[in-house]
């Protein structure tokens, strides 16, 4: 796995795909890795190249002082873009990868071809919920927030269903810096773009998980509300629908991205 030397530091890196193809990016969610794309990448990259990274904080990629801010993650993106020489691209989110590509779209909506925000909201939780969810791994490590991870992510049914696939997943939060962790938790306790998304103007898809207790159906359909000419899903899943509805996830997005 590349590393990108950035100004502030490494962030890695798979690019896989034809190398003339359109660009894909694809952003992982709070605790996760560019792992978390797996499903989706086999399939983008027989007609897209495909670029994941990890969020700053997570697997491979630096972990620097807190607090982090949306801005410095969103920034990311463009830095490792113009590394690899990549000016106009697609974008695919979830969660705070999807918050990642609002902010993408509102300041750098000329590079960003078309976008997909899955799980996601224009603002998610609440600023207190996340700085104390920040302090908690902080002071107790990531098992405080690894040991229920699998009922915000999935749904009973799947957690039945995949319990090997389930565990893989948990065990990669659980592997979270924690320092990495909480920075990105204060990034999020101050991410709210509710009262600028209706400025977007790339296309956009919106995914919503209909047992996602963490960003809502209400969540997407705000943005949809907000976000001229946005269009809307729903998949039978939880909080990572592209991992637990792989199939379903899998053809919105070709079907959006041709």
């Amino acid at each position: 796995m590349p590393l990108s030397k950035l100004e502030l530091g490494n962030i890695a890196y798979t690019l896989d795909g034809p190398v003339n193809a359109p660009v894909v990016v694809l952003s992982n969610s709070l605790g996760t890795t560019l792992a978390m794309w797996d499903g989706q990448a086999q399939v983008l990259q027989q007609h897209y190249r495909v670029l994941r990274y990890d969020t700053r904080g997570h697997g491979r990629s630096l972990v620097s002082a807190a607090p982090y801010t949306l801005q410095m993650l969103g920034q990311d993106v463009l830095h490792l873009l113009d590394a690899l020489q990549i000016e106009k691209f697609h974008f695919c989110g979830i969660s705070m990868g999807g918050l990642t590509g609002l902010w993408l779209a509102l300041h750098a909506g000329q590079r960003l071809q078309r976008m997909v925000v899955a799980d996601s909201a224009a603002c998610i939780g609440t600023a207190d919920g996340w700085r104390t969810r920040a302090q908690l791994v902080l002071d107790s490590g990531m098992d405080a927030v690894a040991d229920g991870a699998a009922g915000r992510w999935f749904t009973p049914a799947f957690i039945a269903r995949a319990p090997e696939q389930v565990l893989q997943h948990v065990a990669a939060l659980r592997a979270c810096n924690p320092a990495g962790y909480a920075g990105c938790c204060l990034a999020l306790a101050d991410a709210d773009l509710r009262s600028e998304i209706a400025a977007i103007k790339t296309p956009s898809l919106l995914i919503a998980g209909l047992h996602d207790p963490v960003t809502t159906t209400a969540d997407a359909r705000f943005m949809q509300d907000a976000i001229a000419g946005a269009r809307y899903a729903e998949l039978d899943a939880s909080h990572l629908s592209n991992i637990e509805a792989r199939a379903d996830f899998n053809r919105l997005l070709l079907q959006f991205l041709a």
